[in-house]
């Protein structure tokens, strides 16, 4: 009996087969990372402050006092605008405004002529005006500021809601229907939601499409990365799947080279679409998994791709598929409570649920608070995006070396670290302010990137897809929550939400330092593996023994 992965080291690990599949598939990450932090330039909030009562001909003598007395706008603010204290800083109300008609008011050069300080306060009645003018994002659209400003975190909480079902139902569809038919039908309802977002007439359909356009786009994205993962050997798996979420970053670089050049945020929602109508072309382009036609029992298929993979490598298969055994299916028996019902299978599950949530919050956080920080958008986001990349390959180095417990407790320790020493360096030091947070950010990547491959070690066969899909459920809603915890706090503190990213990233540091290191570790294979990993190698060892005894034995009565 041969397995799949006996086959495949036949006919090529990482030929010239699978370095083609991996370049096509990696070009769908790169938009993946606009969709996950495109709410930056989209829902890009300008400073905004109350439109005078009495319209437009109030804004025009607004204007021409400006021009009279030479004021500039923070001053024409500071005369015209109730000033309150925000984080000890005193500066003109964006929710507040004087009662006053501005059309039969006389305001002269001099600041004494009018005091305005007893004039009677109330919300803003005759909408907003924005100081920025160079980007046209949905919250200016739909003046989405002040009290409904917490309309903003529903746009990133719902792709998350996306993703949060996308991940169920397309995992449900690949399994059952195949990754090639699921991967086209996701990259279908990518382009037609993608493109009715940039359509949306209201923000309830905004909302709506923002959703399915989220479901869309994490099933693709899973599903290109199962199928990788699939026609390669085993050896190169990590590397694959780390180059492969590199891509990632490789995204997050062009985002803000893309909304420098498309300003308003329903051209920008169009170019972030449009990659995926180029994806359809991807059913022509890549075939179906192999693995999972053996799983289906179409051997005959199977057999077919295989030899194409070997032809394409210029290898020959000798092994006769007549043999083949599938190894990779999960026990049928596989329950939810296998994931808790055991000590330490639970809290390995409660460890690994609790970093998939950090590691959402604490990376999507740092990415959307670049919108907030008031510094050069493009900019900032573009550095600190480039921090990204040296996160695999000091995975790659540190991994086989290292192992994995340490670098992975390590990596969410400087990220918390650099989250409360960020929090607290003044803005006068903005180089050195930027530089930890960056620090910090590639910390976050590094601890995400790390916690794919981990939860995979830990569990064993039998309830390795349900214990990485359950556990990976807290990402999606970790990142329902981000938005909330940034956006919320920051507008008590700017700072605070640092403080929170920071206790919950030296929480995770702290329990990862809880799990057993899986470096040169065998998988196991039952539930009775983890509880018992010491038995586990002993029968192993002892099962090698017999298996060379009989061997032997075997040759020498042939001889």
């Amino acid at each position: 009996m041969v397995s799949f992965d006996d086959l495949l080291e036949e006919a090529g690990a990482f030929g010239h087969f699978q370095k083609r599949i991996f370049c096509v598939l990696c070009l769908l990450s790169m938009p993946f990372a606009a969709v996950y932090v495109g709410i930056v330039f989209q829902g890009f909030t300008p400073n905004h402050w109350c439109r005078l009562s009495g319209g437009a001909a109030a804004a025009e003598v607004m204007e021409e006092k400006m021009q009279e007395c030479g004021w500039s706008l923070e001053e024409a603010l500071r005369k015209s605008v109730p000033l309150v204290n925000v984080s000890g800083d005193v500066q003109p109300s964006s929710c507040l405004q004087y009662q006053v008609d501005w059309n039969s008011t006389t305001l002269g050069c001099d600041p004494t002529d009018v005091d305005l300080r007893g004039a009677p306060v109330s919300r803003c009645k005759d909408g907003w005006s924005y100081g920025y003018k160079g980007r046209s994002s949905f919250v200016t659209e739909f003046h989405l500021v002040c009290e409904d400003a917490w309309f903003v975190d529903l746009f990133q909480s719902t792709i998350n809601v996306g993703f949060l079902a996308g991940s169920f139902a397309f995992g449900y569809f690949a399994d059952r229907f195949g990754r090639k038919i699921s991967f086209l039908v996701s990259n279908i309802l990518n382009a037609v939601s993608g493109l009715a977002l940039a359509l949306a007439p209201n923000y309830v359909s905004v909302l709506v499409f923002r959703t399915i356009f989220g479901f869309g786009t994490k099933g693709g994205w899973m599903i290109a990365y199962v199928f990788m993962t699939e026609i390669v050997g085993v050896k190169h798996r990590k590397t694959v799947g780390i180059l492969f979420q590199m891509f990632f970053s490789v995204g997050l670089l062009i985002l803000p080279l893309i909304a420098y050049f498309i300003t308003d945020w329903r051209w920008l929602q169009v170019a972030l679409s449009a990659p995926y109508v180029l994806f359809l072309a991807y059913y022509w382009l890549v075939p179906e998994s192999p693995r999972w036609l053996i799983s289906q029992n179409r051997l005959s298929k199977a057999a077919e791709i295989t030899t194409a993979i070997a032809d394409e490598n210029k290898r020959k298969i000798t092994k006769s598929f007549e043999a083949l055994t599938c190894d990779e299916g999960d026990s049928s028996s596989a329950s939810l409570l296998d994931l808790f019902r055991t000590p330490k299978m639970r809290k390995h599950t409660l460890i690994l649920m609790f970093n998939w949530f950090t590691s959402a919050v604490v990376y999507q956080g740092l990415v959307m608070r670049v919108g907030i920080t008031g510094g050069n958008i493009y900019l900032d986001f573009f550095i600190s995006s480039l921090v990204e990349f040296p996160a695999a390959f000091l995975i790659l180095f540190t991994i086989e070396r290292v192992g994995r417990r340490l670098p992975f407790a390590t990596a969410n320790f400087a990220a918390g670290a650099s989250c409360f020493i960020t929090a607290f360096i003044p803005d006068s030091l903005l180089w050195l302010k930027t530089a930890v947070a960056c620090v910090g950010r590639l910390g976050i990547t590094m601890a995400f990137e790390m916690l794919v491959f981990v939860n995979i070690e830990l569990y064993p066969t039998t309830v390795r897809n349900l214990g990485v899909s359950v556990c990976s459920t807290l990402c999606d809603i970790g990142g329902i929550i981000a938005p909330f915890l940034l956006y919320r706090l920051a507008a008590v503190w700017l700072e605070l939400p640092l403080i929170i990213f920071g206790l919950l990233a030296f929480i995770a540091g702290a329990v990862v330092l809880m799990l057993p290191e899986t470096r040169g570790v065998r998988l196991p294979e039952t539930i009775h593996d983890v509880e018992f990993p010491q038995r586990s190698v002993e029968n192993h060892q002892t099962r090698t023994l017999i298996k060379t005894d009989l061997t032997v034995n075997k040759e020498t009565t042939s001889v």
